[in-house]
This record gives C-alpha cells, sequence and structure tokens, in this order.
C-alpha cells in the first residue's frame, strides 16, 4: 500500500493487517521512549565505573531528549517529503548502530563516546518518532479505530519512559550499565525486518524542496533554548544567558520563516487552533512533570535508601501500571466526558502528584512515593493520549506528520526540559542545604559532597560509611536531598496549575478528538 505524491489513502485503504503494523510502530516507540529513562537507575553504576562530573551526568541523562526534541520538527517535514516509511526504518537502523556506540563506552572509558552514543540515539529516534504518528494516520482511516490506536501508541510511549528505570534495573543488577544499550539491538533487527515487510509507505503531495536554514535554526534554536535554562537554573553566568537569547532569537527567526514559506517545515498557524495548542502544552508539561520526577525519584531510591538497580526500579512499577490503564481508558473517557475534561482531570492528577511530595513529612517513606507515582501515572496517561488525538484529528492527512512532530517534540522536550530544568533547580537547592559538614570533609571532597547526592555517597564511601565521618556525611546529604525533593515538587505545582488553568480555558466544552476540525 503506497500513497505517493498526490495521493492519500480513503476509507478503502483500510488494510487488515493493521493492528500487526501497530505492533511494529509501537515496537520501535518503546525502546525511544524507554531510553529517555532507561538510564536513571544505571547512572549510579555508571558514575562508579566512567566518574563523569556533575555536569556530564546531566547531560548523559537528558542530551538524549534535548537532542532528539530539537531534530522532530525537521523529521517529520523530511518524512513527509521522501516517505514516512523509509525515514523509520533509516531512523531505527541508525537508533541500533548508536546503541552499539553508546554500549562500547564501557569498553574504551569515554565519557564523551557515551554522550556521543546518545546523541546519535536521538539523531535515530527523531527520525523514527514521527513515522509512528503520522502513520496511525495513514493506516487507521476510521476515526475511532484511530483514537483506539492513538490510546495505545501514547500507552507504549508513556510506559516505555515509566518502565525504562526497571529495565535498566534488571540490566545493571543481571550485566552492567552497557546493557541497557545492549538490550536495543536484537529488537531493532526484527522490527527493521517487519516494518520492511509490513508498513505502507506514505509521501506528501508537496513537492517542495526541504528548507534546511529553517531545520538549522530550529535545532539551534531547541538546543541553545535548552542549555540557557539548564545552565542558568544552575547560577547565573553570561555566556549562559547569551545562548538562552540566542536560542529564543533563532526560535524566533523560524517561526517567521514558517509564516511566510509556501510548504513550511512547521505549520506554525496550527497553534492558532486553541484545542491544537492546549494539547501541545499538556503534553510538554505532562512529560516535564514525569521526566524530572522518574529522574529525581530514582536518585532518592537508590541513595536515600540505599536499594540496588532492581530494588528501585520495582518501586517505580506504579507508574508504568497506572499509566498503561489511564492511557487505554481515555480513548473511552474522550467520548464521554470530552477533551477539556480529560485533560484538565489528567492534569490535575500530576498536580496532586506533586503536592503530596511536597506536603509529605519528611523524611518522606516509600508508600507517600507510591502515591505519588501512581497520580503521576493516572494523569500522564490521560493527558499524553487525549492531547495526541487532539493533533492527530486537527490536521489534514497531508500535514500528519507535522503534528507527529509536534506531539513527539513536546513528549521529548518534556521529558529533557524536565531533567534540565528542574533537576538542576534541584542541585541547587541540594548544594545550598549541605551545610555543618564534618570538618574531616575538606577541599576536593567538600566539592565533590557538595556537588550532588552521588558525590556525598562517594566521599562517604571513602571515608568508610560505618565511620562517624561517614555517617554524618550520609546523613546530611540525605536530608538536604530530600528538602530539595519537596521545594522542587512545589515548584511543579505551580508549572502545572498553569497547565491546568491553559487547558481549561483553551478547549471548548465541546470539542471533540475524534471529529473533523
Amino acid at each position: 500500500m503506497d500513497h505517493g505524491p498526490g495521493t492519500a489513502p480513503g476509507p478503502e485503504a483500510a488494510d487488515p493487517a493493521r493492528w500487526a503494523m501497530l505492533a511494529v510502530l509501537c515496537a520501535s516507540l518503546l525502546l525511544v521512549a524507554m531510553d529517555a529513562t532507561i538510564l536513571n537507575v544505571a547512572l549510579p553504576s555508571l558514575i562508579k565505573e566512567m566518574r563523569p562530573d556533575a555536569l556530564q551526568q546531566l547531560w548523559i541523562i537528558d542530551i538524549y531528549g534535548l537532542v532528539l526534541g530539537g531534530l522532530l520538527v525537521t523529521a517529520g517535514a523530511v518524512g513527509d517529503r521522501v516517505g514516512r516509511k523509509l525515514l523509520f526504518v533509516a531512523g531505527f537502523s541508525a537508533f541500533g548502530a548508536a546503541s552499539v556506540l553508546a554500549a562500547t563506552a564501557g569498553i574504551t572509558e569515554s565519557v564523551l563516546q557515551l554522550i556521543a552514543g546518545r546523541v546519535l540515539l536521538a539523531i535515530g529516534g527523531a527520525m523514527v518518532m514521527p513515522s509512528t504518528l503520522s502513520l496511525i494516520r495513514t493506516i487507521f482511516t476510521d476515526a475511532h479505530e484511530r483514537t483506539l490506536a492513538i490510546g495505545i501508541w501514547a500507552a507504549v510511549a508513556g510506559a516505555g519512559a515509566a518502565i525504562g528505570p526497571l529495565v535498566g534495573g534488571v540490566l545493571v543488577n543481571a550485566f552492567s550499565w552497557s546493557a541497557a544499550f545492549w538490550v536495543n539491538v536484537p529488537v531493532v533487527v526484527v522490527t527493521v525486518v517487519a516494518a520492511v515487510l509490513l508498513l505502507p509507505e506514505y509521501r506528501s503531495p508537496s513537492h517542495h524542496a526541504l528548507d534546511l536554514w529553517s531545520a538549522a535554526l530550529s535545532v539551534a534554536g531547541v538546543i541553545a533554548t535548552a542549555w540557557g535554562i539548564k545552565h542558568l537554573a544552575g547560577g547565573f553566568r553570561p555566556a549562559d544567558l547569551a545562548a538562552l537569547l540566542a536560542g529564543l532569537a533563532a526560535l524566533t527567526w523560524f517561526v517567521r520563516r514558517q509564516l511566510d514559506a509556501a510548504d513550511p517545515l512547521l505549520d506554525v498557524r496550527l497553534f492558532a487552533g486553541r484545542p491544537f495548542l492546549a494539547a501541545a502544552l499538556a503534553t510538554l508539561t505532562a512529560m516535564m512533570a514525569i521526566g524530572a520526577a522518574l529522574y529525581l525519584i530514582s536518585l532518592w531510591l537508590q541513595y536515600v535508601h540505599g536499594y540496588d538497580a532492581l530494588a528501585a526500579g520495582l518501586r517505580t512499577l506504579p507508574v508504568a501500571l497506572a499509566l498503561l490503564a489511564s492511557s487505554l481508558a481515555t480513548p473511552w473517557l474522550l467520548r464521554r466526558i470530552g477533551v477539556r475534561t480529560v485533560l484538565t482531570v489528567g492534569l490535575a492528577a500530576l498536580l496532586c502528584g506533586f503536592a503530596v511530595l511536597a506536603a509529605a513529612p519528611r523524611p518522606p517513606d516509600y508508600g507517600v512515593v507510591a502515591i505519588a507515582l501512581i497520580t503521576f501515572g493516572i494523569g500522564d496517561g490521560m493527558a499524553i493520549t487525549a492531547s495526541a488525538a487532539v493533533m492527530v484529528s486537527a490536521v489534514r492527512p497531508e500535514r500528519a506528520g507535522q503534528a507527529g512532530a509536534v506531539s513527539e517534540s513536546a513528549y521529548e522536550l518534556g521529558i529533557g526540559f524536565g531533567v534540565a530544568l528542574l533537576g538542576s533547580i534541584h542541585t541547587t537547592l541540594f548544594r545550598s542545604r549541605m551545610t555543618g559538614l564534618p570538618a574531616e570533609v575538606r577541599g576536593a571532597d567538600l566539592a565533590t559532597a557538595r556537588q550532588s547526592v552521588g558525590g556525598a555517597d562517594e566521599v562517604a564511601r571513602s571515608f568508610g560509611t560505618d565511620s562517624a565521618v561517614g555517617r554524618a556525611l550520609l546523613a546530611a546529604a540525605r536530608s538536604a536531598f530530600d528538602d530539595a525533593l519537596a521545594t522542587t515538587a512545589l515548584v511543579c505545582v505551580g508549572i502545572v496549575a498553569v497547565a491546568v488553568v491553559l487547558a481549561a480555558l483553551l478547549v471548548p466544552k465541546d470539542f471533540r478528538a475524534d471529529s473533523a476540525h
């Protein structure tokens, strides 16, 4: 089933193998989403082996989401022009090759190689993700089936991010952190073969050449903006402010070029539709919340409570189960209570989760955190599924790649910004609370201990965790981490509250996600 230039699938294009096609798309999506969080519980093992500094640790975690998010708009436009199946197969093949590069960084003991591997993984993922959602629009021509397929897509996307820590914990315990990348390779091989055999091709009827300058502006703008936000959150430096302003300027220039273009990379007029704008903001906010929460809670479980990688991963499972259930229930909810109610209730559930963390007595126990994780999963599943259904329904078939790119850009940038911004805020708060340390901790050890909870754990081990100095240092670090977590959760309450209000204001009460708009 090849829909070449100038053609679009009609109702007769419904393929009896469409659910098998969806399985292929979801298999790829699971890996790409999982790689955004799979290193969360593997980080302590990676730190011991590779010894990255605090800044390198943050980049190892969030460079993937930031680069992927920066490339999605361009990748969506490329897929519309050269073919979504072609881009999908090429991107997932590149994803497999990048997994090998990242996995072998442990052999070469090169932190830079690991970061480079994460960047290349992001490039491959950026080629894959717009194709998954846009091909769903092509494959599922019935509106109700498409909404269900999007619910499954959202469940897999969210569950991939949520089970990443669990899968990472299993692999680290059984092998090492590099297994988190080796596991991708056999799945990539099988999925690429299935994609070649099963997936349809679709290309936009547009014959305009790709605007390479706009592509460069979008990528540079997103990454520079993220860099500036990330570093300014940890303290003011003129160079970081300059990067932020340069990024915002590049994005402004990009928007102006799209408004004047006959065949834009991103039709920014889509955001003039209030439901579309609300859906994009809801996705961004929901993934910022869950990205930061999973990152910080994974560290909390291992460094504050002393769980190993597998035990920590198992304790993040409630968010995955809740997210899976709510994502699959959301298509039913959308038909009965409407988009506005689903979006606002989903975002409100996220707000409640952060309120639980902020208000919990310190030190909080796992029961409180488990309640927060469940509300995160419920809220995230509802918000992401509803948002994706809105964005795909709001565009013409030839713009489905752009809608997919917007949805997934918000998804991946949300995770990246969540770790970058909220992770940096937490780190700054942690450092400010690391006071009154034992006099024996001084010089380089003092700087390392104040840098991060992982650094404090490393210094405590050098003194001996059973020694008076080691015990005092660990107690101070755990208390500082708990205090910083509560304050960061309070910041998240404010961010999500704004998103709840905007969703209520922007989405009309009678808006339906399975109708033509």
